[in-house]
């Protein structure tokens, strides 16, 4: 998705800490932004796939998000759904670091 990707600046690197989450808006999507503790970044759509929730709203444990609705679990790293109810995995969406500066990558 690199190439065809619209990059679009959604935070400041320093104001999300590791271990911490955020909901963003990015091109009209309402994606999750995770800050690992290892210091990766992720982004995954913010609406669970089994029930309308924002998983920002939700547990963020290691590299797994868990629904505040349902339960429902997904790797942020693949956007795989791992824990039932969820079945359907989440869109993911590149993230890189520039300048101190969260760019997420949308399509166009």
């Amino acid at each position: 998705m690199n190439e065809a990707a619209n990059w679009v600046r959604v935070a400041a690197a320093d104001d999300i800490p590791p271990g911490e989450m955020q909901a963003v808006d990015a091109g009209g999507h309402q994606v999750a932004l995770f800050h690992l503790e290892d210091g990766t970044w992720h982004a995954t759509s913010n609406i669970c796939t089994h029930a309308f929730a924002l998983l920002t709203d939700g547990w963020l444990d290691g590299t797994t998000i868990e629904c505040p609705l349902h339960a429902g679990r997904f790797d942020v790293c693949t956007g795989k759904a791992t824990g039932a109810p969820a079945e359907e995995d989440l869109a993911v969406f590149p993230v890189r670091i520039e300048a101190g500066a969260v760019m997420l990558g949308v399509p166009k």
